[in-house]
């Protein structure tokens, strides 16, 4: 039996969403506040007998702030069961309890907890007149959360995540409009209280590691103690009697030493000097505490770990962070071990945040080896190197949409051959793509190294502040790994850069062209005409989705970018890659010669030369804050993000106003001029048609004035 759907209804930041899950490791990808923990507490809320009580106590901040006002609405967790065991004490639980009526034998159940306004509250809004606003604020406004109640139901035939379902139960606030009835049979029957899963399955949680080696100087979560209780209930009384003895006689051992009396005698004295025969204690001994319980005994055991080869073994506190948390997780590991040993009729494990503490290669060999074949496990992280391990159909991937999240199954709706593609693309190449808020994706080193330089020295913020990721994908097949996104998939901004390679030189024959350029000419012609059809392509494979667009250079990056005005960089690189005199003259002068024919054969003849990873890697330390971004990958820049937000634009223009205006003294009216009307934008003065006036005004020629016209 495994898990195989989860609906979150109003829980924590989630607005409503659907995780789907498989047999075997799944992994939940996301970024610092986009929900996994809160995912593994629902998990919990219905698997982990020790939350059981937990559930029953939801509050306020258990609502989706998306909600606004909380009152009068539900927080459904819902989950589904897929494969039940057609064993008969399986089958009994969920006929009783989970399964659909029509189901013999049981292979699909579901499990929900429902926390919602008490009956009194659902008759009181029932009563209400259609758009009765007032009345309806009178009520919401009294109800407080010990106004709810928590069930736990089953055998629904319910799609939580429908919104009109959820308006049918829970109400239409925008109408006032609520069902007269108080019970829906689409929510499923109420498990009966002596009916418990949590009580049949086996789940062991391993948290994210924060401080381990307190966890180990905490008796209640210390998990070598876990370990040996769960063993010391197997251990024969008669076995643990001989060593109870032995204690028995350290102790009064210890006791009877000449010291330990002598000590006894002088406290007692002591007391009676100071305090008076009246006052002191009838009777005072020292005694060896050392516990002679067998339960005892085991807390009092430690664990001393060697981390290098050089024999000393040292406690837990000694260890490295990596190798404290390694330990922990070992530790736990084998808890899950010994639950299953137990024979559950499902196993769980819950692993958040593995990666803390723990070195990159420890990360992908743990992920790839932690595997059994009769558990289901389920991972959160927000590292690359244990995403790049899995398998991408038992992936969801957590996004923010303002005050919500949603989750996204990447494989959703596509071939086992798209599946495998992509998989093998994130096996090969280590990369952020399935964390990133938005991408740009690009088709060689040159973007991938100079996009993140030019958005830095132009707006003053990194890529990576955006949002937004580079992803190289090294040659044009960007549909391979664009299909991605997606309403059905990932619903992220993706942006495709890729170039026309439209000849900068004419390329008509000539009876008079050598056999040189005859041949140049032809090769000019056949991309010319390749990168016409890749338009063709995927101008048609975009349309009508809305979290994908295409921009095209021209040309290629090189050519388009010294085309856009930068041809000073790409001079001031000339004596790196030349080291003749003449020929450094003749590259500087094409460079110069406002000729595009001249100046995009130089400037790709250099990248050819020293390789066009390198030659940007050059031509990136030549680049300032004036550098002009060619209009394409603004255009990318603009979709990847979505619109900018008024912090972010007065951001911006603030770090231009640092770049242009604190060279030169006098310069300081003019910035401080300036930066007035910046703020009297953030202070929604005047708007941003207006602020786009004063900038080309105040910064005429600027290289910010041309990512302003791309603003509505």
């Amino acid at each position: 039996m495994h898990i195989s759907k989860l609906t979150l209804v109003n829980y924590r930041n989630f607005k409503n969403t659907t995780l789907q899950f498989r047999k075997g490791v799944n992994t939940i990808i996301g970024e610092n506040g986009s929900g996994k923990s809160n995912i593994l507490r629902a998990i919990r809320l219905l698997l982990d007998d020790t939350m059981v009580r937990a559930s029953y106590r939801l509050d306020e901040s258990d609502f989706s702030r998306s909600l606004g006002q909380w009152q009068g609405h539900w927080i459904i967790i819902s989950m589904e069961f897929e494969e039940i065991s057609t064993d008969e004490s399986v089958q009994a639980l969920f006929l009783h309890g989970t399964a659909t009526l029509d189901e013999t034998p049981v292979r699909k159940a579901t499990y929900n907890l429902i926390f919602r306004p008490k009956k009194e509250i659902r008759l009181k809004l029932a009563g209400l007149d259609l758009f009765d606003a007032d009345q309806l604020a009178e009520i919401r406004d009294a109800i407080t959360i010990d106004d709810y109640e928590t069930i736990f139901t089953g055998r629904s035939w319910a799609d939580f995540s429908d919104s009109d379902l959820y308006k049918a139960l829970a109400g239409d606030f925008d109408r006032c409009l609520f069902a007269s009835e108080t019970e829906f049979p689409a929510i499923g029957s109420k498990v009966p209280g002596f009916l418990s899963v949590t009580k049949e399955v086996s789940l062991t949680f391993i948290q994210a590691l924060r401080d381990v080696v307190a966890e180990f100087h905490n008796n209640r979560t210390n998990p070598l103690l876990t370990l040996l209780k769960s063993k010391s209930g197997e251990i024969n009384p008669a076995t643990m009697q001989p060593i109870s003895e032995l204690v028995r006689e350290l102790n009064t051992s210890i006791e009877a030493l000449e010291d330990v009396q002598s000590v006894r005698s002088h406290i007692l004295e002591t007391i009676k000097d100071a305090a008076g025969e009246t006052y002191s204690p009838a009777s005072l001994s020292i005694k060896s505490d050392l516990p002679e319980e067998a339960d005892k005994l085991f807390q009092s055991l430690r664990l001393f770990v060697g981390e290098s080869e050089e024999g000393y073994e040292g406690a837990i506190h000694e260890l490295s962070l990596g190798g404290a948390n390694l330990i922990y997780l070992t530790l736990k590991l084998l808890e899950f071990k010994y639950q299953r040993e137990k024979m559950a009729m499902a196993n769980f494990l819950l692993v958040e945040e593995p990666e803390a503490h723990i070195h990159t290669h420890i990360q992908k060999t743990l992920f790839d080896r932690i595997k059994y074949s009769d558990a289901q496990i389920i991972y959160t992280t927000h590292s690359t190197h244990i995403s790049e391990v899995s398998n991408v159909s038992n992936v969801n991937i957590l996004g923010r949409h303002g005050s919500f999240c949603e989750a996204y199954q990447p494989a959703t709706g596509l071939e086992p051959t798209q599946v495998t593609s992509i998989q093998r693309y994130l096996d090969a190449v280590r990369s952020n793509l399935l964390f990133a808020k938005s991408v740009i994706l690009v088709e060689g080193d040159v973007e991938e190294i100079l996009i993140p330089v030019l958005v830095k020295r132009v707006l003053g913020l990194s890529v990576d502040e955006l949002g937004i990721s580079v992803i190289n994908i090294r040659s044009t097949g960007f549909k391979n790994v664009a299909i991605l996104f997606h309403n059905l998939r990932i619903r992220k901004r993706c942006a495709i850069v890729t170039d026309l390679d439209h000849a900068f030189f004419e390329i008509t024959p000539l009876l008079t062209d050598t056999p040189p350029t005859i041949a140049r000419k032809a090769k000019a012609a056949g991309s010319q005409k390749s990168g016409l059809e890749r338009k063709t392509d995927l101008d048609s494979f975009v349309a009508g989705n809305p979290w994908l667009a295409v921009f095209y250079a021209r040309h290629t990056f090189e050519v388009d970018f010294i085309a856009a005005g930068n041809d000073q960089p790409f001079i001031q690189t000339v004596p790196t890659v030349y080291t003749d005199t003449q020929t450094i003259e003749k590259a500087t002068k094409d460079l110069q010669s406002g000729q595009l024919p001249r100046m995009g054969s130089r400037a790709l003849r250099m990248a050819k030369q020293e390789g066009k990873g390198w030659f940007a890697i050059l031509l990136a330390e030549h680049l300032i804050a004036q550098v002009q971004i060619p209009s394409y990958i603004l255009q990318a820049i603009h979709f990847a993000h979505g619109s900018f937000s008024h912090t972010l634009i007065v951001r911006i223009l603030e770090h231009r106003a640092e770049y242009l205006f604190n060279s030169l003294p006098w310069h300081a009216f003019q910035k401080m001029e300036f930066l007035l009307e910046v703020k009297r934008f953030q202070q929604n003065e005047i708007s941003m048609d207006q602020l786009k006036a004063v900038a080309l005004l105040k910064l005429p020629n600027d290289a910010i004035n041309a990512f302003l016209a791309d603003i509505m």
